[in-house]
């Protein structure tokens, strides 16, 4: 059975963590852990709350990634072309546009998107808004997605993607308010959530399994890293425009 497979590799890979907590706590330490049916109440949560997510990743998040990226991949689906003829890369704009939306609505709902963002705005006084700056890693997140599409339909190395996309955040990093670069990185981390990343991955996977001519492990993978990137790029961006706003209506008063 396929939840008690799943089990058995979750206990086995939650082991040495448990051992090494508790390790430390009575070797260590030499404490007892307060509460300690509780801790261990909530440890067997975990481990249920694992495989339970697992076997939803098994049974539905992988399945309708890939079968999204074959469907609208489909010869059936795509535009008629002449036999013979390569297709054009512009044929597969669903495919871009079920990205970019998959990217920017799992961003926008991202629960550690919202406490950042929230917390952002707080401490700046206000200064960020925390929706404009959730909008803001949900464009880079869905440009992200939707350029490493677009690499998988090209065929293109994915080192010129990810140089091109570190190169503009270095120049960004130059440029933008210092106090915004910290905030900045971090969203890029936040966006690769539990949700997110297993659908971006089978998008990616079942994609370059559709393509002609193309391979699921030289170009189905690498998604997950633009789409970390993008956010970085497009939050300095925001905080540019903040500034040059601010700057533009001191200059008016």
């Amino acid at each position: 059975m396929q939840f008690l497979t799943i089990l058995l590799d979750t206990v086995l890979d939650v082991l040495p963590i448990v051992a090494i907590i508790f390790g430390f706590q009575y070797l260590v330490i030499r404490k007892k852990v307060r509460h300690l049916s509780t801790v261990i109440a909530g440890f067997g949560m975990v481990l249920i709350g694992l495989v339970l997510f697992l076997l939803g990743l098994e049974q539905a998040l992988f399945p309708m990634g890939g079968l999204m990226a074959e469907q609208l991949a489909s010869p059936d689906f795509l535009p008629m072309v002449v036999e013979g003829v390569q297709r054009h890369w512009s044929d597969y704009y669903w495919v871009y546009i079920f990205a970019f939306a998959i990217g920017a609505s799992t961003t926008i709902a991202e629960p550690s998107l919202i406490a950042v963002s929230l917390k952002a705005g707080e401490i700046s006084g206000g200064t960020i808004n925390p929706l404009m700056l959730r909008i803001a890693v949900a464009i880079g997140m869905a440009f992200g997605i939707t350029l490493g599409t677009w690499r998988i339909v090209m065929g293109w190395p994915l080192h010129w993607f990810v140089l091109g996309a570190y190169l503009l955040v270095i120049i960004q990093t130059l440029l933008s308010p210092r106090s915004i670069i910290p905030l900045a990185y971090d969203s890029g981390g936040v966006t690769t959530s539990t949700i997110t990343v297993p659908i971006i991955a089978a998008l990616g996977l079942g994609l370059a399994s559709s393509i002609p001519g193309r391979s699921p492990v030289m170009d189905g993978f690498g998604m997950i890293a633009l789409a970390c990137l993008f956010p970085i790029i497009t939050v300095m961006g925001y905080a540019q425009i903040v500034r040059w706003k601010i700057k533009r209506m001191e200059k008016k008063t």
